[in-house]
């Protein structure tokens, strides 16, 4: 009973559109910032390297390299403070969680890139038309 009376609540916070990116996925994450009485936005650039969570309370962790430190940063996927997420690259990873990433200098962070076959004669007929 009371799983239903959560999951009724937390309908009106879920975001209609959810972007689609996985674990491996280099994603720009347009996110707001208020400065003062003004509102801009911040982009963070980054591997996803971990999502967790169910329902209003789904969270994915990105993480960077910024002058040779790593920084990661957890973001809840329906926070209305999230514009829009980006996928620049996909890479090709077989776990759900990619901490391995932590240890790993320079080259070796960086994930074979998917070649998505599918999609992109999809892409190029719609680009002509």
């Amino acid at each position: 009973m009371s799983q239903e009376v959560i999951k009724l609540v937390e309908q009106e916070y879920v975001k209609k559109e959810v972007p689609q990116f996985e674990v491996g996925d280099t994603v720009d994450v347009h996110t707001k910032i208020l400065e003062g009485n003004k509102e801009r936005i911040q982009i963070f650039t980054g591997t996803v390297i971990a999502r967790n969570g169910i329902g209003a309370g789904q969270m994915f962790t990105v993480r960077r390299i910024v002058s040779g430190e790593g920084v990661e940063r957890k973001f809840p996927l329906h926070s209305p403070r999230i514009d829009k997420v980006e996928v620049k690259r996909s890479g090709v990873v077989r776990r759900a969680k990619l901490y391995y990433l932590r240890d790993r200098v320079g080259k070796a962070v960086r994930l074979r890139e998917r070649r998505r076959t599918s999609e992109a004669p999809a892409e190029t007929a719609a680009a002509k038309e």
